[in-house]
């Protein structure tokens, strides 16, 4: 459980420095970047149930990037009043997103 804390803690940090840095994506804060990362985690974690863990944005592809831009597009839907985000913006997040994760990893490996 403390894992898991941690991890939406470090995820919510790392969807604010994006937020900042990104021109096209806004998040409304510290609540609003840890309601983007459950609702982003929710998110892919569907989409890895139903399209297989090899599709997942960890498998590091091509296919990967834009499953995870996908992702961060449509969770402006679920919480719009705390993330906004445009295409751009979702692809730019998408890579940024990758490569602080290869050095600060969001998930506990």
């Amino acid at each position: 459980m403390f894992h898991a804390v941690v991890r939406f803690i470090v995820s919510a940090l790392v969807l604010m420095l994006v937020g900042y840095l990104v021109p096209g994506m806004r998040v409304a804060g510290f609540w609003g970047a840890l309601a983007a990362a459950l609702v982003i985690a929710l998110m892919g974690w569907a989409i890895e149930k139903l399209l297989g863990d090899r599709i997942s944005p960890r498998s590091r592809g091509f296919v990967g990037f834009i499953i995870a831009a996908i992702v961060i597009y449509l969770a402006q839907y679920a919480i719009p009043s705390l993330l906004s985000v445009t295409i751009l913006g979702a692809l730019l997040a998408a890579f940024a997103i990758g490569l602080i994760d290869a050095f600060v990893p969001t998930e506990l490996r």
